[in-house]
């Protein structure tokens, strides 16, 4: 069985709610129920879970902007669990720093197995060391900000997701598959991880066109290089 990690879930259908509690519980996990944003944001400010599960369609508040919220303060897990499967909603949802994007209706199985993923992450982050140096770039995982030269870099939730995943593997190369698996949940492609990676170098290089930060390993994936 799990450690009985906490688990907040924020779906305003009583029924789903109390069915995933249900399960969440017998799979040896603590779960928390609330039924819209506002009791959402209380119940993470009183119990600080490891993973939240959250609906996009609370009546209180929309779920996109709760996400945006949490990730203001928080690097905690988030999964959004949502009947919209339009890719554009996905997108958002990703690029505001979801996790992981599930569709309902969802088989138990899969679901348990994103959990299992998305604390192993929270669980990796958490255990990180606070702020990782790589050359002139410091990413404080903790406070989830990045200087540069002691400057502070305005990064967006996926820009920053890639980089502190690079971080967190500083020195060695991250295959495209795990980048993807790891920010996007497998849900984009390696064209789509470039163009944050060139985004990113734009920002923290020197001279992005001739990378000493972020180096690529071609057909592999790329690797943080914090020995200079």
């Amino acid at each position: 069985m799990p450690d009985r990690a906490t688990i907040l879930i924020i779906e305003d259908d009583d029924s789903l709610r109390r069915s995933l509690a249900s399960t969440l519980k017998a799979a040896g996990y603590k779960p928390v129920e609330a039924n819209g944003a506002k009791e959402g944001l209380r119940w993470f400010a009183h119990y600080q879970p490891d993973l939240i599960l959250l609906d996009l369609g609370l009546p209180d508040g929309e779920g996109l902007d709760l996400i945006a919220n949490l990730r203001a303060t928080s690097a905690v897990p988030i999964i959004v669990l949502s009947a919209r499967d339009a890719e554009k909603v996905k997108v958002a949802a990703l690029d505001l720093g979801a996790d992981d994007y599930v569709t309902k209706p969802c088989g138990v199985d899969e679901l348990l197995a994103r959990i299992r993923a998305g604390l192993r992450h929270g669980v990796q982050m958490r255990g990180a060391a606070p702020a990782i140096k790589a050359q002139d770039v410091e990413i404080d995982l903790a406070a989830r900000v990045v200087r540069k030269a002691g400057a502070e870099i305005a990064l967006s939730p996926k820009e920053y997701e890639v980089l502190a995943e690079l971080a967190l593997n500083a020195g060695k190369v991250v295959p495209h598959a795990d980048l993807l698996k790891a920010v996007w949940g497998g849900g984009a492609d390696v064209q789509y991880l470039r163009v944050y990676i060139g985004q990113l170098r734009a920002k923290l290089e020197a001279e992005p066109a001739a990378p000493r930060l972020i180096i690529s390993d071609p057909g592999v994936g790329y690797r943080l290089n914090a020995s200079e």
